[in-house]
């Protein structure tokens, strides 16, 4: 779960420069919008592969059963 806190942590720290940003037009602080932003791409990254390392190891998976085939409606009987 720290993942998670970290990403957090990540995105609280930033706000003060988003607002710098967008409200001031401070590009010194856009620089680091881009930044943090780069990192919390690369954090994201880096859960979703361990998210699915885990689920993979987790539970191997069943082999598939294939559907059973349609059966075919008789011919109608002619009178």
């Amino acid at each position: 779960m720290s993942n998670f806190s970290q990403l957090k942590d990540l995105v609280m720290s930033l706000e003060g420069d988003f607002e710098k940003f967008y409200d001031k037009q401070n590009s010194a602080a856009g620089t680091r919008v881009r930044k943090g932003m780069q990192e919390l791409k690369n954090m994201a990254q880096t859960i979703r592969t361990e998210v699915q390392n885990q689920k993979n190891e987790a539970a191997p998976a069943a082999p598939a059963k294939a559907a059973p085939a349609a059966k075919k409606a008789a011919p109608a009987k002619k009178k």
